[in-house]
């Protein structure tokens, strides 16, 4: 394995309940993360000990994300729908009932936003006007992750039905094909927009390739248990995983060679699964989220 150097730098706590989710900022040094106790948290990798709440909701947050037009959070609040949150000013400034279902991932294009949901929905948001103009249901299986990709136009869904389904920009179903054995949880474009990686609760990263119809163009046994979720370095050179096994791995993007493995018994890592992976372009910092309740920064060196 290629030599790098993996230090961690800081644990951060506050949270009570699992961390799902991490969000950046329009500031390179800022994120957001979100858990089971609802609660939203603004961090500073400057000022790491001192998270500021932004919000509490009543129910668990799976999904939140940033959207970079505005500078709001979306949050997927359980069970209820999508809120919006003014999170300078910590205010929650729009709501809207989508699903009583979980929401497990939220995307955005331009001013709209893109919601997958438990019972298998794909919801577009008009954000401007807080209102539904699309909406399918491939499947009454949970829709899990969405990845877009800028070059095509295409909306790619990760399902529990162990499919992957690619829709255009009104939601119609271009393909859909069985990529997995299991859940697929984590789907993303690589950087030049040529490929989509996905992982799965088959603990198998695969690669798909955009301009070959999405024929499998790799397979790699990445881990032991469930891959929660991927991100890429911001130069794109390398990616990470992480896992229900509780740890986090580093790879070679190109090669798909593993380079590092960051877990407990060698790094001081996660006691637990984890859940949300953020590669940040302040210092080339990695943010980590874990069921054990805790958020941890991580200085990788190359």
């Amino acid at each position: 394995m290629q030599k790098l150097q993996v230090a961690r730098l800081h644990s951060l706590t506050g949270h009570t309940d699992a961390v799902y989710t991490l969000q950046p900022s329009s500031q390179a040094h800022h994120f957001f993360s979100a858990a089971g106790d609802g609660m939203v948290v603004l961090w500073d990798q400057q000022q790491p000990e001192q998270g500021q709440l932004i919000a509490r909701l009543p129910n668990s947050i799976y999904a939140l994300h940033f959207h970079p037009g505005s500078e709001v959070l979306v949050a997927g609040h359980n069970y209820d729908g999508i809120h919006v949150l003014d999170w300078k000013n910590k205010n929650e400034i729009a709501s809207l009932q989508l699903s009583k279902a979980a929401i497990f991932d939220i995307q955005s294009r331009g001013e709209t936003v893109m919601v997958a949901s438990g019972d298998g929905s794909l919801t577009s948001v008009d954000l401007t006007r807080m209102m539904v103009t699309q909406r399918v249901q491939a499947t009454d299986k949970s829709a899990r992750t969405i990845a877009l990709n800028d070059t095509t136009g295409d909306i790619a869904v990760g399902y529990s039905d162990h499919f992957i389904r690619v829709f255009d920009a009104k939601l119609s179903l271009k393909r859909e094909w069985k990529a997995h054995t299991n859940s697929v949880f984590t789907l993303r474009y690589t950087s030049d927009q040529k490929y989509l990686m996905s992982g799965s609760r088959d603990a198998r990263l695969k690669v798909w390739d955009v301009q070959g119809s999405y024929h499998q163009a790799a397979e790699v046994v990445a881990h032991m248990y469930a891959i929660n979720h991927l991100d890429f370095s911001p130069d794109g050179k390398h990616f990470v995983t992480c896992s229900m096994d509780k740890s986090i791995k580093v790879w070679d993007a190109e090669e798909l060679k593993l380079l590092k493995v960051i877990d407990r018994a060698r790094h001081a890592g996660h006691g637990t699964s984890v859940n949300k992976l953020l590669w940040t372009g302040y210092n080339n910092q990695l943010i980590s989220a874990s069921d054990d309740r805790t958020i941890s920064l991580w200085q990788i060196i190359f």
